[in-house]
């Protein structure tokens, strides 16, 4: 299956040379990733932490065969060459930590990835964790993911985090899928819930901020493919939020009645879902 994550995965580092993959590649390796090559213009170095580094995908492709996911840490105006270049060599899943990447870059990769029946999560995200596989594809603190029962699908990095936190205290944490940030990225939530859905947990966290709708038509679609409304839980960021005012993620903005953390909630209580006005209200909803 596509949409599956799993240890045996065979990544790729885009960007392996630059500072913060060299970093961040080490910390994946350590926590049990399969990082098999990196992809970097720095033809002086061919090898960062026993990773072999090529120009291309296609180099490693022709020699190697197919590698299933890739991690992006690229400038942002070299990353649609950059996932031209994981398309054409087989790539099924595509994480793009990478911010500030061009809106028309985004939605050419949407396009792509959904008429192919492939997988991206991101741009301007922490990645995804899978904490009972080993498995890490992005930058999150693993320390802070224990496994166990509950999935994460969040639109901020450093809200997943405080909420994993709270939950390995507990319950502790399945697959971690962290959208990403902006106003358009590669998975909404409707298809995080079907990605959730194939890895066989039924206990989700939503974590969203103000602006769209994006949350309330995921959980209704979660609803319609089997998920109970009492194992999903909802937390939203801003709540004060004034109008009109970008709160840090460029998706983050209230437009209108139904971008508001009031209306949010309103919709998930009507469904069923529990909602958490304030982080730590989950330890005593969950542990």
């Amino acid at each position: 299956m596509r949409t599956v994550f799993s240890r045996q995965d065979k990544v790729c580092v885009y960007g392996i040379t630059g500072r913060y993959g060299s970093f961040h590649t080490k910390r994946m390796l350590e926590y049990g990733t399969n990082i098999v090559c990196g992809v970097s213009k720095n033809v002086s170095v061919r090898e960062v932490h026993g990773v072999p580094v090529y120009n291309s995908l296609r180099n490693f492709f022709e020699q190697h065969g197919e590698v299933s996911t890739a991690i992006f840490f690229v400038p942002s105006q070299h990353i649609f060459e950059a996932f031209e270049d994981a398309l054409l060599a087989g790539v099924e899943k595509f994480v793009i930590i990478t911010e500030h990447v061009p809106i028309h870059d985004t939605l050419e990769m949407v396009r792509a990835v959904r008429r192919e029946r492939k997988v991206l999560i991101g741009p301007n995200c922490p990645g995804v964790i899978y904490p009972q596989e080993r498995l890490k594809i992005g930058i999150m603190p693993e320390k802070y993911f224990k496994p166990g029962e509950f999935a994460i699908i969040s639109r901020s990095g450093t809200l997943m985090y405080e909420m994993a936190k709270i939950l390995s205290e507990g319950p502790g944490l399945g697959l971690c899928l962290g959208l990403g940030g902006d106003p358009i990225v590669g998975t909404n939530v409707a298809e995080a819930f079907e990605i959730v859905k194939e890895h066989g947990f039924e206990k989700v966290l939503i974590i969203g901020e103000i602006g769209g709708e994006d949350e309330v038509r995921g959980v209704e679609h979660a609803l319609k493919i089997g998920f109970r409304p009492e194992n999903i839980y909802a937390f939203f960021a801003g709540r004060h939020a004034p109008e009109g005012k970008r709160m840090g993620h460029a998706g983050a903005i209230v437009e209108g009645e139904k971008g508001k953390v009031w209306y949010k909630e309103r919709a998930m209580i009507q469904m069923g879902v529990k909602v958490v006005r304030l982080p730590w209200e989950l330890e005593r909803m969950v542990i």
